[in-house]
């Protein structure tokens, strides 16, 4: 058989280091399922079970390699279910390619079965989005695209009707009108190096040096400048916050660390946004404002690679546009050393809240508390474990109780903060990293969704360990709910409730039940060991709040409001909460 152009994307693919696709088939890309075939020694297909599943599974893997990840789609119903995955991608600012089908292009436009126009749905969330119309054009537009994934940092897609994807490679069928050829072109990518202004530098070391109280936000921008960080902060004796996609970018027992911002931070990290005369701020685009300083409170240097985001969530006195590594190493030598006072301060602070943290942690309430399994699960992982989240109550948990050390990373949805993406980012994260372990903290409504990938990971044999944390509700939205003033409606899933643990062991993993506090530890110890697949489903108290550092008066006041007004559980959330203080307070 002669060549494809179907196998010319393929093999392109493959020249640009792709080695994974992840995708379902569909009529729509028979041609394109035949170039992976005659290259499967080259791309491995993963086949999933829902294609929001695999735009997941390739954001993560553009997460945890920084690495373009690829998702395939048939045409019509199957493209349009990759676009939650891919805007979590636009959203977080990591490369991805989507591919996917189209009906032939003689039908084009005649409102052909499962004919959606997927060029113009993928508008939005794209950098670059094309329709191949003629053979020709490949692998020139695959370079086009991935080079503009990595350079703008977000999803391209290209979209390819069936009938161009099996006609023959390279073939023209078009008499040529302009003074034109195909472009040869390459797979090649070079990132630059960016590296701010020396006149911007030193304005900034200026701010910076006249400061009393600095403070430094670190964002996942800020991932591989750990070392200059740290350099940073002691020179200026700054604490450093963390926002929670930033997690991983330091560990949290280093001694500049305050924690998490916002809801779900701390309030040495709240407090210290109050009390900051200067904020450096490095690679974060962090979005609750709320929590930054007060407008003239506090001069502002930001870092941030992309200007037209400078100074979008925070007047910005002295922008640096430039990658964070490279822009620390030039700064660096311009500022001054100051007296550690302020730091020592918040050392302190950050003491004090790790043991009202470790207070929450406590084997002896039953039903399970939230906080007692995020922290068997951080004591019982390994040094360079990933652990995957999803969204809601449990990214609380997370970030309060998963403790960054060694080699550890942590992925979630940060921006989009999407459910269901905690189980498709481990698949792809084992992956990526076959020698890890990776590790899902996952509530029951995400796990829910997609629980089908549990097979998959079966099926491709990979030890990852997802861990339920089960309250049967939407946790999150309760919470919104009462904190808003009223009472709690249609978040509790009520009877019966699933055996996730069941479902696990049907396809053919590990699985298991918990709802005694003393059988969580042998349970997370069981499914770590195990050569495989491992899901542990952990009842845990759907009655435990995740409140955050400080509550204010007018929460409380809502809060009241929403028991006035008929709240079903206020007795059992009323119990929770004097239970938290006394554990507080006996710690």
């Amino acid at each position: 058989m002669g060549e494809i152009t179907a196998e010319v994307l393929v093999s392109r693919l493959a020249e640009w280091g792709v080695d994974t696709v992840f995708g379902i088939p569909g009529d729509g890309i028979n041609g394109i399922m035949e170039g992976l075939r005659r290259n499967r020694d080259k791309i491995r297909f993963v086949l999933v079970h829902h294609e929001e599943a695999a735009a997941f599974m390739a954001t993560a893997y553009a997460k945890t390699t920084g690495r373009i990840g690829v998702c395939l789609a048939t045409s019509g119903p199957g493209g349009i279910h990759l676009a939650n995955g891919l805007y979590d991608a636009k959203l977080d600012h990591v490369p991805v390619l989507a591919i996917t089908g189209l009906q032939e292009s003689s039908v084009l436009g005649t409102a052909y079965q499962q004919e959606v126009n997927l060029d113009r749905f993928f508008a939005d969330v794209s950098e670059y989005n094309q329709i191949i119309m003629n053979p020709a054009q490949l692998p020139a537009l695959v370079d086009v695209a991935i080079r503009t994934a990595y350079a703008r940092r977000g999803v391209a897609h290209l979209t390819i009707p069936n009938d161009i994807q099996v006609a023959p490679a390279g073939k023209d069928p078009y008499q040529t009108v302009a003074p034109v050829v195909a472009p040869s072109t390459a797979p090649i990518y070079l990132a630059p190096a960016v590296r701010p202004r020396d006149a911007d530098l030193r304005t900034a070391a200026d701010v910076l040096n006249g400061a009393e109280k600095v403070a430094i936000l670190a964002g996942i921008g800020a991932r591989g400048a750990g070392a200059l960080l740290e350099r940073v902060a002691d020179t200026l004796g700054a604490p450093i916050v963390k926002s929670l996609s930033g997690k991983m970018v330091l560990p949290d027992d280093s001694p500049y660390v305050t924690g998490g911002l916002g809801l779900l931070g701390t309030k040495p990290s709240e407090d210290l946004m109050e009390d900051c005369d200067a904020l450096l701020m490095l690679g974060t685009n962090f979005p609750y404002t709320k929590f930054l300083p007060k407008p003239g409170a506090a001069k502002v240097v930001q870092v941030e690679i992309d200007p037209g985001r400078a100074g979008t969530r925070i007047a910005t006195d002295v922008p640096l546009v430039g990658d964070v590594a490279a822009t620390l190493e030039a700064l660096l030598p311009l500022l001054e050393r100051k007296e550690p006072k302020h730091l020592r301060r918040y050392q302190e602070k950050v003491r004090d809240w790790n043991e009202r943290m470790r207070s929450l942690e406590s084997a002896d309430r039953d039903p399970i508390a939230p906080q007692y399994l995020a922290a068997q699960l951080d004591t019982l992982a390994t040094d360079d474990a990933i652990l995957t989240c999803d969204s809601g109550t449990i990214a609380t948990w997370a970030a309060r109780h998963w403790r960054i050390r060694g080699r550890r990373e942590f992925y979630l949805s940060g921006t989009l903060a999407t459910m269901a993406p905690g189980l498709p980012y481990a698949i792809a994260a084992q992956l990526a990293h076959p020698g890890r372990q990776v590790l899902s903290l996952i509530g029951d409504g995400g796990f829910a969704m997609l629980m089908a990938e549990f097979s998959t990971a079966v099926r491709y044999r990979l030890p990852v360990k997802i861990v339920v944390n089960n309250n049967n509700s939407l946790g999150q939205i309760l919470w919104e709910q009462m904190v808003l003033g009223f009472p709690e409606h249609g978040v509790r899933f009520g009877e019966p409730v699933p055996d996730y643990a069941a479902v696990a062991r049907a396809c053919g993993g590990f699985g298991v039940h918990v709802d005694k506090p003393g059988d969580v530890p042998g349970a997370l110890r069981d499914a770590l060991a195990y050569d495989g697949p491992a899901l542990v489903d952990v009842a845990v108290d759907p009655n435990e709040p995740p409140l955050p550092a400080s509550v204010t008066y007018e929460q409380a006041k809502k809060f009241a409001a929403s028991f006035l007004k008929g709240q079903p559980h206020q007795a059992a959330i009323a119990t929770t909460l004097f239970r938290d203080k006394i554990q507080q307070l006996k710690g």
